[in-house]
């Protein structure tokens, strides 16, 4: 990949800390958002607002000449955040409107298994073993979407939706280590979360959403939620994930994939009571190991 391990590697293990922790909590946050608010509409402005106070404090920082891009890297920061701010995190807000926060954390899982497939799509040898981890997780993914496995009639569209949300973050990561981005990992950030959240703005407004917003009708722990995603959820977690993607391997970063939803269904079952079924758990453990195990393989 074009990004490679740095000699701080304290800072690269604390940026994934942070993913680890605060992104296991939005799934929960997410679907608290979506009890009063546009599912899209505010998956977009989320994005927006966190990339412009980016933006801006570069502005100050650096000056404009500083935050010069050529077309073509402003082409893949569309590419790359459409997949990941309005593919990857839009269609999971959307989907959580009927899905679970803990059993979306789980599908989106997958994203590791996916990476490889583009790997070796794209060409890369790939071992046997490793592909095999992969069939095997996927396999976990299909128990989970089992009809009746999550304790509760869920909407089918609303599952595939979180569902394709997963292939498309995977596309968006694969994609940030092998295409030309700004060199600045932060102007980068600005940059896919403002392009990103425009995109899933206009897929809101495509979808109807202005139609149904009645603000005063935005319940307090909405807001709170929203803010929560604003700040911690994009500001720090995503500005942290898109900085480590550039600075560490990807097989490095992917480990995130199996310690979020662990944090997920534990957040989902004790504050919104979400079932945590036998299903649910055998699924988690086929798909948590299995992106493990590919994860260490590849680390040597």
């Amino acid at each position: 990949m074009r990004g490679r391990e740095i000699p701080n590697n304290w800072l690269v293990w604390l940026c994934l800390g942070i993913v680890y922790v605060v992104w296991g909590s939005t799934y929960l946050a997410i679907r608290v958002t979506d009890e009063t608010m546009p599912a899209l509409l505010s998956a977009g402005s989320r994005f927006l607002v966190a990339g412009a106070i980016v933006y801006a404090v570069l502005l100050v920082r650096l000056g404009p000449s500083a935050l010069r891009v050529t077309r073509e890297q402003l082409l893949w920061c569309i590419v790359i955040g459409g997949l990941l701010v309005t593919g990857g995190n839009g269609l999971v807000m959307v989907g959580e409107l009927h899905v679970p926060s803990g059993l979306a954390a789980l599908i989106i899982a997958s994203v590791p298994l996916w990476v490889v497939l583009y790997r070796r799509i794209g060409g890369e040898r790939i071992a046997r073993g490793t592909l095999a981890g992969v069939a095997v997780g996927f396999a976990g993914v299909a128990l989970l979407l089992l009809p009746g496995g999550s304790g509760g009639h869920i909407n089918a569209v609303s599952l595939l939706l979180v569902v394709l949300a997963a292939p498309c973050w995977a596309l968006g990561s694969f994609l940030s280590g092998r295409q030309p981005l700004p060199s600045n990992p932060f102007l980068s950030t600005a940059l896919q979360m403002m392009l990103g959240g425009l995109i899933a703005v206009i897929a809101g407004v495509a979808r109807g959403e202005p139609a149904g917003v009645h603000v005063g009708n935005f319940s307090g722990r909405s807001l709170f939620a929203f803010a929560y995603l604003i700040v911690v959820g994009s500001l720090v977690a995503f500005t942290a994930y898109v900085w480590v993607l550039q600075h560490a391997p990807v097989s490095k970063v992917a480990t995130y994939a199996y310690v979020n939803p662990v944090i997920a269904i534990v957040l989902g079952w004790a504050i919104l009571s979400e079932h945590v079924t036998v299903t649910i758990l055998a699924g988690a453990a086929i798909v948590v190991a299995s992106v493990a195990a590919i994860v260490r393989r590849e680390s040597h």
